[in-house]
This record gives structure tokens, sequence and C-alpha cells, in this order.
């Protein structure tokens, strides 16, 4: 199994860090996390995606992980768009697939949007789309904003409970895994910068991502989890997608929750993996013809 490996740079006097897999040659697939993760949501599925002959590069944005965390700074749509093109630009990335969880969701189609020839093939995770926002959502983001609340939510420990909140098994949720994702906001000011990343994407940014999406005809993959407690109406959301996207395949995970990425690695590493093998095997052969 091919062992993940950091990469670093500087973009808009940032440091990044992303965990890329398999050969600079290949075709690239790009990986966004959401609140309150990083890379390593995809340390199971990056080896899977190199295996099946793909170039996984998965992203610390800025304000989580091993990325730098600014204060005084806008945490929308264009600083995080700004970091994935200078990422791939350092890796020498052009035309790439794309993969999204939770507010890297809104992210990704954001920046999709600006460079609509950039994505060759997509895949859904839990996430949101579009600027109707659910009751879950709206009220995850009036907690940033309350004193005390959202310093726990913030904290190693609010960190360690919205993984476990996240995931349909808590016992996917080892001191270790807990510790992985809590470990780069024990700095108070990772943790403001931790809330700035959660209030900081506009509605004009999530309609222009929804509006790429209706008018996307490449390969798309749509997995969830059906038990997500953080998502709520996250079955309606792919639902709504795929009534745009009649390519799309939907794949429905019972017994799994936000996380699926920590509730059920191998089966969304395998799922992903046949999806970007099958979509490098098309490019290849039309490349061909």
């Amino acid at each position: 199994m091919i062992t993940p490996t950091s990469h670093e740079l500087t973009a808009d006097g940032l440091r990044l860090h992303a965990l890329v897999a398999g050969s600079p040659s290949a075709p690239p697939v790009l990986l966004l996390h959401g609140w309150p993760t990083h890379a390593e949501l995809y340390r199971h599925v990056l080896p899977a995606l190199a295996d099946a002959g793909r170039f996984a590069i998965a992203l610390d944005l800025p304000g989580f992980g091993r990325s730098d965390k600014p204060l005084g700074v806008r945490y929308d749509a264009a600083l995080f768009s700004r970091a994935i093109d200078a990422t791939l630009a350092s890796l020498g990335v052009g035309p790439t697939g794309l993969v999204v969880h939770d507010l890297g969701g809104p992210i990704g189609l954001y920046w999709a949007s600006l460079h609509p020839d950039r994505v060759t093939s997509l895949a859904l995770l839990n996430t949101l789309v579009g600027p109707e926002l659910s009751w879950a959502v709206k009220l995850f983001g009036l907690a940033t904003f309350v004193p005390g609340v959202n310093d726990l939510l913030a904290s190693p420990r609010g960190v360690a409970w919205c993984m476990r909140f996240g995931v349909a098994d808590k016992a996917r949720i080892t001191p270790e895994v807990a510790r992985l994702y809590s470990a780069p906001f024990e700095d108070r000011r990772a943790r403001k910068a931790l809330l700035l990343a959660a209030r900081g994407i506009r509605r004009r940014e999530l309609a222009a991502g929804e509006a790429w999406l209706h008018a996307f005809t490449g390969p798309l993959r749509l997995v969830y989890g059906t038990g997500d407690r953080i998502l709520p109406d996250v079955a309606e959301t792919m639902a709504r997608v795929a009534r745009h996207a009649p390519q799309a395949e939907v794949t429905a995970l019972s017994r799994c929750g936000h996380f699926l990425q920590e509730d059920l690695p191998d089966e969304v590493a395998r799922l992903l993996a046949a999806f970007f093998a099958d979509d490098a095997a098309t490019h290849a052969a039309t490349t061909a013809s």
C-alpha cells in the first residue's frame, strides 16, 4: 500500500500543507475536507486512489490541519480557492478529479465554478449544496458566535466531541483518532481561526457552486452516510443533486454517519477508487481515440 507523503508550499503569505499519494504523472484527484477536519480525514482513501492509478492530493485548507491559521482575514471561498490554485500549481496539476465533504463541498464547488474546464469528475460525500441552509447548519453557524459555546466548540474537547457525534460507531473515534483531529487546535489563536473558517462562506458563493454543479455533465458519484446527525437533510440534498444530474451514481451507506471516512473507511476507499479508476480509463480511451 502506498503511504501518503507531505507537501508544503507558500501562497498569499500562508504556509499550506497537503498529503499526496501516487505518481505525479498520473491523473490527479483533489480531496477537500470540511469542518473541523483536515487532510488526514482521507488517510485511508489516498492509498486506494494511488493504487487505482491516480495522483491523490488531500489539502489542509487555510485554518485547518497543518496549514496556517491567520486571524484578521475573511475565510471566504475566494481565500480557499486561491489556496487550491496555489497547491495545484505547486504540484503541476491541470484538470483534476474532485472529492468534497462537509464545508469542502461549498468550497470545492465554488472553485469549480471559477474553473469549469478543470474538473474532470466529481464525488460528493456528506456535504451541503446551495444557499438554502438547513436548520442544523443555521444552528451551528449561530453557535460559533455565542460566547462560551463557541469556545467549547472549537476546543480540543469540542472537536473530539464533534467527531464522535458525527459517526454512527463511536468506537471508531479512539483517543488516538480524536487527538489526530483536535491537536491542530490546542493554541487559542488556532481555535479562533477555526471559528472564523466556519462563518466565511457567503450565499452568493454557495449559489455559484450550485449553479456550476447543475451544469456539470461529467462523471458524478454521490456517496453518503444515512445516519448523518450533523447534516440530517443529506438524503434530500443528494436526491436534489441527482434530479439535475442523470449521470449521477448514488450510494447510501446505512449504519454510517457524517464522517463516513471514519465510519466505513475501507468501503469509502473502495467506492472512490473504483469510480476514479473508471474515470481514468474512460479518459485514456477518449484520448487514444
